[in-house]
């Protein structure tokens, strides 16, 4: 697995790159070797912010922690996507194992506007899915939301999760 680290208002240290790399190391065994990951170390106040994003061609899987220190989430954010791939391994054998991961990572833009403005913008491509990979993909990233091309009516829904925690589906007419 090829991995790309960067820091955002922090300068990601030769020793932090290096533990980064051995820790993700540990998902090799899950993904090709073509797959890219993309890790994001942040630094905001005091909060030490690592994201982690690993698209293929199913879809993407994404984990975020956000602790004290860097190197606790570090640690938190490989122990969580193990758990999330462990846990949908079934459905997500023939992706990680059968398919490259050659999606692009979706682009983010900032705008600024007077009052209430769009702060980020997201662009990703979206392919015909049921809606149980919706559900799949929507739990993969941690949202709350997703928006999908339902492949047995061809229109674009969205699936959300409700407060009672269960799911909506919104269909056009």
């Amino acid at each position: 697995m090829r991995i790309s680290i960067t820091g955002k208002n922090i300068e990601v240290s030769e020793y932090l790159k290096e533990l980064a790399l051995k820790k993700m190391s540990k998902l090799d065994r899950y993904f090709p070797a073509d797959t890219v990951a993309q890790v994001t170390m942040a630094l905001e106040k005091n909060r030490h912010i690592v994201e982690v994003t690993i698209p293929y061609s199913g879809g993407i899987i994404r984990g975020e922690e956000v602790t004290g220190d860097m190197y606790a989430s570090i640690d938190n954010v490989i122990a969580k996507l193990e758990r999330q791939i462990i846990r949908h391994r079934t459905k997500l054998e023939k992706n990680l194992k059968a398919e490259a991961f050659n999606e692009p990572v979706p682009e983010y833009s900032d705008e600024e506007d007077e009052g209430p403005r769009v702060v980020k913008v997201k662009r990703f491509s979206i392919k015909p899915m049921s809606e149980e990979e919706a559900i799949l993909q929507m739990e993969l990233l941690g949202h709350s939301f997703f928006v999908f091309t339902n492949a047995e009516t061809e229109d674009i829904n969205v699936l959300y999760k409700r407060k009672d925690g269960n799911l909506g589906l919104i269909e056009p007419e």
